[in-house]
């Protein structure tokens, strides 16, 4: 495994402006953060060489001097091959606000609130847009993640939006935090978040029309957004590219690799009829990966 990594998903804070009923990880105004010293350590032990970091909240403008700190830290390390991006639900963004991100080193925004969960329900999105023309920023790119050649030789400015649904992304999929307080959280033993975008597939190798991703929650290294109820290791104190190293031997994230947490257990005895039984049961597979790391996984 060499010393680069496609994507990482860092979401450096879940303090947020907004307390939307589907967040899976209770981001609020009331939501955890990491200090600013860790949030260094974290990028000290973030790979030689990334293709591209999404750095997400929480709402990450909620903290914006650490993420300013964040952004000089990654630049430093990077000298700017890495592309930058940020999730945000656009409810701070100012004039000013922009162009700090974009000298900071942001190329791609992505507006993630145009749906009926955050409160203003994307009634900002033409104002938004205005904004990013003011400042040259592109809404006509739909694809987020541009080949590294092409970043390096045009550096373009993009934004796009998207929002939760029912069926993808966090509306009532994950099952996890307010969407399980408030009991929407998506119900379907046939569905294989894992085996998707932002699930686990490829988060070793890459997969299939998928990048490699991992995702960083505050500080848990973890191979999918949710995340797996144990973590694969601490990135304020552990170097990522040895956490995945070490982990690209065990069966269990081999299986989730493959986009397969039915099969994860069999290594440890727990047969992929017994996981489909449960699974059954549960009505969701986020619910069995999380039984599973609790009950069955010693690693």
């Amino acid at each position: 495994m060499e010393n680069h990594i496609e994507s990482i998903y860092w979401v450096f804070t879940q303090l947020c402006n907004d307390q939307c009923d589907h967040c899976y990880n209770l981001s609020g105004p009331r939501g955890a953060r990491i200090t600013e010293e860790e949030c260094l350590q974290i990028v000290d032990h973030l790979p030689p060489s990334v293709g591209r970091i999404i750095l997400s909240g929480g709402e990450p403008l909620a903290e914006k001097q650490k993420l300013y700190t964040i952004l000089d830290a990654l630049h430093a390390k990077y000298k700017g091959i890495t592309q930058i991006m940020l999730q945000t639900n656009g409810d701070l963004l100012t004039e000013e606000i922009l162009d700090t991100l974009i000298a900071k080193g942001v190329s791609r925004f992505d507006i993630a609130s145009i749906d009926r969960y955050h409160k203003h329900a994307g009634a900002r999105l033409m104002d938004l847009a205005t904004l990013f023309d003011s400042r040259g920023v592109n809404g006509e790119e739909k694809e987020p993640l541009i080949e590294i050649d092409t970043y390096l030789n045009k550096k373009p400015l993009s934004w796009g939006y998207w929002g939760a649904t029912e069926d993808l992304w966090l509306g009532g999929n994950w099952a996890r935090g307010r969407a399980m307080q408030k009991n929407i959280w998506k119900r379907d033993p046939n569905h294989n978040f894992c085996a998707v975008l932002s699930g686990g597939i490829g988060f070793l190798t890459g997969a299939p029309g998928i990048p490699q991703e991992i995702s960083i929650q505050l500080w848990r290294i973890n191979p999918c957004c949710p995340g797996t109820a144990k973590p694969m290791g601490d990135a304020r104190t552990e170097d990522v590219m040895h956490v995945l190293r070490s982990v690209s031997t065990s069966p269990v994230f081999q299986k989730i690799n493959e986009g397969d947490p039915i099969r994860m257990g069999e290594s440890v005895g727990i047969s992929e009829e017994f996981a489909r039984a449960r699974l059954a049961e549960l009505e969701n597979i986020c619910l069995w990966c999380d039984e599973f790391f609790e009950k069955h996984f010693e690693g």
